[in-house]
């Protein structure tokens, strides 16, 4: 993962935010449906370990998705997460942006001026 991939779904307001700036400074990156092209385990590995809060900062803890499982994460071994969130994608927080080495999670101006490969100067937005 070098490039950067911006893992999206298109009615999520953050994603689509996120898109729009992404454009509006002119930021090359390589988009995935979250739902229909998952990240696999391993992708979710390198995600995990470029997280500065673990598992509490790409999984969506809100979504009734997670709360219907009904189970504490922490009782679970990170290859049974992974696994979880391989067969149950809307349990990440979205969007993911990373380029291999930074991960960006939400929409976030201020990481993603950090993660951003510029063809240009940024933007400022509100």
């Amino acid at each position: 993962m070098n490039e950067l991939t911006f893992f999206t779904y298109p009615s999520c307001t953050s994603c689509r935010k996120t898109k729009s700036w992404l454009k509006a400074n002119s930021i090359d990156f390589s988009e995935r449906h979250l739902f229909r092209e998952t990240p696999s385990s391993k992708e979710l590995l390198e995600i995990l370990s470029l997280t500065t809060e673990g598992l509490d900062e790409v999984l969506a803890t809100r979504s009734s998705t997670f709360k219907n499982l009904n189970i504490d994460v922490n009782e679970l071994s990170l290859s049974e997460v992974v696994k979880m969130i391989v067969e149950e994608p809307k349990l990440l927080r979205r969007p993911i942006l990373t380029d291999g080495k930074k991960l960006v999670v939400g929409y976030n101006p201020d990481a993603l001026k950090g993660i951003a490969s510029r063809k240009e100067p940024l933007k400022l937005s509100s």
